[in-house]
């Protein structure tokens, strides 16, 4: 890459979401957060995060993704099948990942807690196999296990480097995130209902009016700001070429992406009332601070909580700038509730003109910013 100037990706979102349970607590109830005094609805980032990833299964190649999963060693095994070796595949698997540095429980073999590892890695540590047999050996030289960590390394994925990836046992393997995605909470107060709801037997006799079962389902509606950072430069390090599609790939996923809790129940998928995707060279920021005192609804005329939200976060940016920080070197904005902080544009045109922004900033070496 040309330029080596820091550079982030900030994501703006406001999207309301009707009666729901997207994202629930241990005791079933939606997740809270008090913010600005009062309590407002909430949507953890890994629930969002979560959400990503099942979109990038169904938008993105395979082969540029990874798994999260204990069950590393079948997942190589499998590899080191398809290489044709199928003499033993399992405790080959194990031994080229322990040449790697990681540890197994002794009867389960799986890893201690979640390991993420991208289709690349677990292809170059199967090759390994091949390419050097003494990584499947009780002690492998030095300079073999040193071959086998660089597997699991290099090539870390589009989900990895975004995400990050922590190895207690070997932190050579850690990838530091290139994303950080903040909880999402309302703009507003809200406060939980209740859905009292009963079923019954279709084979009950006609002379029985009881329900078969009774119960209760929690839920609220909000208005939702949500925030996401991608740190452009060190992407790069990662992804290289890629990484101008890759983030377009990513602010896609997290603009159009919904959490799947109680959607059966409750069918909440809605898109964005308004998205601003910004560019900077010094910080990233989160301008929740727009929603510290509570939104109010609106007057008869523009009842709710989507243009007061709006209005909240355009004055609240506009503060930022001008006191603080200054605007943005690029501004891309769909919906026209922001229209006062960016180009507007439809999310197909959005992400083109991303795309060939970070194209030209991170590859060509432009000099805009």
């Amino acid at each position: 890459m040309k330029n080596s100037k820091k550079l982030y990706v900030d994501i703006h979102v406001l999207q309301t979401v009707p009666p729901s349970c997207v994202n629930r607590d241990d005791t079933g109830s939606p997740k809270t957060a008090i913010y600005g005094g009062a309590t407002r609805a909430r949507v953890s980032s890994q629930s969002w995060k979560k959400a990503v990833r099942d979109f990038f299964r169904e938008n993105v190649k395979k082969e540029l993704l990874g798994i999260r999963t204990k069950q590393i060693i079948n997942l190589v095994a499998d590899e080191i099948i398809k290489t044709g070796q199928t003499d033993e595949p399992e405790l080959k698997a194990e031994r080229a990942l322990e040449a790697a540095g990681l540890k197994f429980k002794e009867k389960e073999k799986t890893t201690e807690a979640l390991f993420f590892v991208s289709d690349a890695q677990v292809k170059a540590l199967a090759e390994l196999t091949i390419e050097e047999p003494e990584v499947v050996a009780k002690k492998p030289s030095k300079e073999i296990k040193a071959k086998a960590k660089q597997a699991l390394k290099e090539a870390p994925g589009l989900e990895v480097a975004l995400f990050g990836r922590m190895v207690a046992s070997e932190p050579y393997l850690n990838t530091d995130a290139c994303a950080q995605v903040a909880h999402s909470i309302s703009t507003h107060k809200v406060m939980t209902e209740y859905d009292y709801f009963t079923a019954v037997d279709d084979l009950i006799p006609e002379d029985n009016t009881g329900a078969s079962h009774i119960g209760t389902v929690e839920f609220n509606s909000s208005t939702l700001y949500r925030y996401a950072t991608v740190a452009a430069h060190e992407l790069c390090k990662y992804l290289q070429m890629d990484t101008p599609k890759a983030i377009a790939w990513f602010v896609d996923a997290f603009a159009r992406s919904m959490p799947t809790g109680k959607q059966n129940t409750f069918a909440n998928r809605t898109t964005p009332d308004a998205i601003m995707v910004t560019l900077r060279t010094d910080q990233p920021i989160n301008l929740v601070g727009a929603f510290e005192k509570p939104v109010q609804a609106g007057s008869a005329k523009d009842m709710g909580y989507v243009e007061p939200s709006q209005k909240a976060l355009v004055q609240h940016a506009k503060r930022v700038y001008s006191d603080w920080l200054g605007e943005p070197a690029f501004s891309f904005v769909t919906g026209e509730l922001l229209s006062e902080l960016g180009h507007t544009k439809s999310l197909h045109d959005l992400l083109e003109a991303l795309q060939s922004t970070l194209k030209d900033q991170l590859v060509n070496g432009g000099d805009d910013l």
